[in-house]
């Protein structure tokens, strides 16, 4: 289609010249064909492409798998609460916390009182 004639141009900028007589393309750059880091989903384990990507307290999700914890409704960054790592629905983070009056027992952990009353026996027995 197109042939050499007899004027030569000069070589466009990303071309460079070798020695054997043949032109070689460079690379812009700032283009790198290094793999980036595959971001993992913290629900699903598996990747998240950035047009998917959620980020909350730290945690990358799909904007599928980042659900209620208890009633597994999605959720927005405007409409969740966050305990231990764990992700609720705004309605049922205020049920559980106000079924028993306190975090970690609504939660399924241990009191936090328990945690002190534990540590006044121990005081109470090495100080006797």
């Amino acid at each position: 289609m197109f042939q050499a004639t007899g004027a030569t141009s000069p070589a466009p900028a990303h071309e460079a010249k070798s020695s054997s007589g043949g032109s070689t393309v460079q690379r812009s750059k700032s283009f790198s064909l290094k793999a980036q880091v595959k971001e993992m989903c913290s629900a699903c384990q598996k990747t998240v492409y950035p047009m998917e990507r959620l980020v909350a307290d730290k945690f990358i999700f799909h904007n599928s798998c980042f659900c209620c914890k208890h009633c597994h409704t999605k959720l927005s960054l405007g409409s969740y609460a966050a305990l231990h790592g764990e992700f609720y629905c705004k309605p049922h983070f205020q049920q559980l916390f106000k079924s028993k009056g306190n975090y970690d027992e609504g939660f399924g952990r241990r009191q936090h009182k328990e945690l002190w009353v534990h540590k006044e026996v121990e005081s109470g027995t090495k100080s006797a």
